[in-house]
């Protein structure tokens, strides 16, 4: 059985693999970035539908040894291109080089599909043609310390480009981040879920999805492996109706989130509207200080506040992180998650955090920390 890598955002690699375990994949192996693994095409397809947390799923079917352009040219001209594509086949290839004698990654990605398009004129007469924004079948070249992995893409854009969220408020996380640290507080709808500081709502939709058992890819019309020379379109059908057979209709518990700002909660609400689920919940203008827990049963209770990195500075932070420790000692029995990259401003919460997880929001050093209040 084939090959795969699917990438994620780093620290997400264990949240990655439990969801691939779910999937029945074999041979399951996290890494940095990403995770690898083993199954058939109807696992490619499953990955692609079902991932919440994945960015891209990645089958890698070139690996060698490589210290210069004309090596790396070398290697894939001489590899066998008629098992992949045709010359009627659009391509593009994405590159990421680093430690290494390859020192430019749009050169080296020149160099890939120049290796492609001479094999194919060289055997046939002609080449395929290039397409950047939208190719028949993408490459993705990675190189480090001189050993280049060359894969087929099976996704495409990005796997977080959930397609619900084309407004959004300043410094968001994006929504693969944002389902992998919900996932990663154990929370999977069986309990409310709140989030006092919603942005855009994202914690809040993503959650809906997974207690609805919505596949995050469900109405993407796109995949890179709908280009490919064995993609079976009866099975990819198949699939996804029996995905949309298996949703749930309702939210068993409360999801909701409040902010602030009413641009904010504008978005959000649109946002949950495009995501199929405005009928499910609704977001409302709140001061987080004016934030209490609903009776009945307690939950988790997530947020993503600013941390002076990008919003604004520590000292006018302050008060914020100090206010989310009240709303916290006021939520008797419910776990209290925050995601912050500053964890000096997490210490003004004045709570000792059960659990601390590191992880990146995009290059910046984050943690989520975990409050039994």
């Amino acid at each position: 059985m084939p090959k795969y890598f699917a990438t994620c955002a780093r620290g997400l690699e264990p949240v990655l693999a439990e969801e691939l375990r779910a999937l029945q994949a074999h041979d399951v192996v996290p890494g940095r970035g990403g995770v690898a693994f083993v199954g058939d095409m109807q696992l490619l397809y499953r990955a692609n539908l079902y991932l919440r947390t994945a960015i891209r799923v990645l089958q890698p079917i070139l690996e060698a040894e490589v210290r210069s352009p004309e090596e790396l040219y070398q290697v894939v001209h001489d590899f066998d291109w008629d098992r992949f594509l045709t010359p009627d086949h659009t391509i593009a290839v994405d590159s990421n080089v680093r430690d290494s004698g390859i020192t430019h990654s749009k050169y080296a990605a020149l160099r890939v599909k120049d290796g492609i398009c001479d094999f194919f004129r060289e055997r046939h007469g002609r080449r395929p043609s290039v397409n950047v924004e939208k190719p028949m079948v993408g490459l993705n070249l990675h190189i480090h310390a001189d050993r280049m992995v060359l894969s087929l893409d099976s996704s495409g854009d990005s796997l977080h480009k959930r397609g619900y969220r084309p407004i959004q408020t300043r410094a968001p996380i994006n929504e693969a981040l944002a389902a992998g640290l919900v996932l990663m507080t154990g929370w999977r709808g069986e309990t409310p879920l709140l989030d006092p500081l919603c942005g855009s709502g994202t914690f809040c939709i993503e959650g809906a999805w997974i207690a609805l058992n919505r596949p995050p890819g469900l109405t993407r019309k796109w995949f890179g492996f709908m280009g490919w020379m064995n993609h079976n379109m009866t099975q990819w059908t198949r699939l996804r109706n029996q995905a949309r057979a298996d949703m749930a209709k309702t939210l068993p518990y409360p999801i909701a989130g409040s902010d602030i700002r009413c641009d904010a909660v504008n978005f959000a609400n649109e946002n949950a509207r495009s995501a199929g689920i405005g009928h499910l919940m609704k977001f409302e203008r709140y001061d987080v200080t004016d934030f209490y827990v609903p009776a009945g049963p307690p939950g988790v209770l997530i947020c993503n506040p600013p941390y002076g990195e990008r919003l604004g500075e520590d000292e006018d932070l302050r008060p914020l992180y100090r206010t989310l420790g009240e709303v916290f000692a006021r939520s008797p029995g419910w776990r209290c998650f925050v995601f912050t990259g500053n964890s000096s401003l997490g210490k003004q919460i004045g709570m000792k955090p059960v659990r601390r997880e590191f992880l990146f929001n995009g290059t910046i050093d984050c943690q989520l920390l975990e409050f039994h209040p």
